[in-house]
């Protein structure tokens, strides 16, 4: 009799032994990361140990010092690397936006399609209005950043993202500038998305959000990935302390 042994899915990203240094600070020191097709990866940790930078690392907008990030197959970090078309296989959403605030909400998400992608804009504008609809808000298409909510900012700035069809979505502190009704609103949707088989990785400082879109997340201090785990046992009482502290401990 034959047996077949199940294969582990190859990661889509894969990062090994990275390093990030500015000056004389180690950010990042060593961190082994993989992120497979469909996952929805939340890393958490205190502040200045390098969730942002790894994240900016995925697509160069940070130079790693040393190690090896191969997304879909390929070091990154390789000479010959189109930097231009990474970055659009990697969507980005900024933790403040990054919206242009001359530009009305259908123009920010056009843009990179027609400047990058070489749509013309009726295409360009057909795909805007397809990615709105999915976020409710194709009511909200003539009007400028200055005029939208917090939540509705974030969706558009989700919706440009995804409409040019990355093969991950990576957001940085994605309710950081919201209150906590905005915030479970697009927990809501990010729960959504990984409904619909898409690939996310992102930071949050905020437990409640964790809680509610994964099972586990991925704690980050001091530049090394210290634990994956669920919310509920990182914070009980055997952990480390540098890990209990952060997600409390429970009596």
């Amino acid at each position: 009799m034959t047996y077949s042994k199940k294969m582990d899915p190859i990661p889509l990203i894969q990062v090994r032994n990275l390093v990030k240094q500015f000056d004389v600070q180690t950010v990042l020191n060593g961190v082994d990361l993989d992120i497979v097709k469909g996952d929805l990866r939340v890393i958490m940790g205190p502040s200045g140990c390098g969730k942002s930078t790894l994240l900016r690392c995925f697509n160069r907008l940070v130079e790693p010092t040393s190690g090896s990030i191969v997304f879909n197959g390929q070091n990154i970090m390789d000479a010959g690397i189109d930097v231009r078309a990474l970055r659009q296989s990697i969507g980005f959403v900024f933790q403040q936006f990054a919206l242009y605030r001359h530009l009305d909400v259908v123009a920010n998400i056009t843009l990179a399609l027609r400047k990058l992608k070489g749509m013309s804009r009726a295409a360009a504008e057909e795909k805007a209005m397809h990615e709105l609809e999915r976020f409710n808000m194709a009511a909200h298409r003539g009007k400028y950043p200055a005029q939208l909510s917090g939540g509705q900012l974030q969706r558009v700035a989700i919706a440009r993202a995804l409409a040019m069809d990355p093969a991950i979505l990576v957001l940085d502190e994605p309710t950081s500038a919201l209150d906590p009704v905005m915030s479970r609103e697009v927990g809501d949707l990010i729960k959504a998305l990984h409904h619909d088989h898409i690939t996310m990785v992102l930071v949050t400082h905020d437990l409640t959000l964790a809680g509610h879109i994964a099972p586990e997340v991925t704690f980050l201090d001091q530049g090394k990935i210290m634990a994956t785990d669920s919310i509920a046992n990182l914070s009980a009482e055997h952990q480390p302390i540098a890990i209990r502290s952060f997600f409390g401990a429970r009596s």
